[in-house]
């Protein structure tokens, strides 16, 4: 399926921007601050989803993979469908979503132009915990983010792996063959969270 489509932005309205890539112009519908990030007659790369019912058929697109993940995990939440989704993330900045799922800030989220008391409720229920980057070692192109979704598996919180994660990789000898490592890390890891 479509994963990203590279062209030229030959105009941007409210909700969609319109990208032409081989002679074909594909109307892309993104949250606002995606379109805002993008400039006319530029160059650009757009991650996307495809929408694709029997009756209709739609492209979302994002300016970055950490958006369309937003995108993704919202559409999980019980109520929120694709429209809702790009509304939500329409009202409310990537940061500032965050921060509220994390600080379970439910007043910042009923605040977002069409969220209701119960979806914001849902939201935090669904969402806490799993939006968070880590600001350390382990980024989102980690190589241990394999081991870090173990974790988050196993019932852990997601930041609390990547620290746990960073924190164990400052004892382990870097010269090790990268499966022992990683062995190594998970355990050690475990050990970091239980508190032993």
């Amino acid at each position: 399926m479509f994963n990203s489509i590279s062209g030229l932005i030959t105009a941007k309205g409210a909700e969609s921007v319109y990208c032409a890539c081989n002679n074909i112009e594909w109307e892309i519908n993104m949250p606002v601050n995606d379109i805002h990030s993008l400039s006319l007659n530029s160059e650009c790369r757009i991650l996307t989803w495809l929408y694709h019912r029997e009756d209709q058929m739609k492209m979302f697109g994002f300016s970055s993979e950490r958006r369309r993940n937003t995108f993704l995990e919202l559409l999980k939440v019980e109520g929120i469908g694709p429209k809702g989704a790009i509304k939500i993330m329409s009202g409310i900045s990537q940061d500032d979503l965050e921060t509220a799922l994390e600080n379970g800030d439910l007043a910042r989220l009923e605040a977002v132009p069409g969220l209701g008391k119960k979806t914001a409720q849902k939201m935090l229920l669904s969402l806490k915990g799993k939006l968070v980057q880590s600001q350390g070692k382990i980024a989102i192109s980690s190589p241990y983010n394999d081991l870090i979704e173990a974790l988050v598996g196993m019932g852990y919180d997601r930041k609390q792996s990547a620290e746990a994660i960073a924190k164990a990789e400052e004892g382990i000898d870097p010269k090790l063959p990268s499966t022992e490592k990683e062995k190594l890390l998970f355990q050690e890891a475990i050990v970091y969270m239980s508190g032993s």
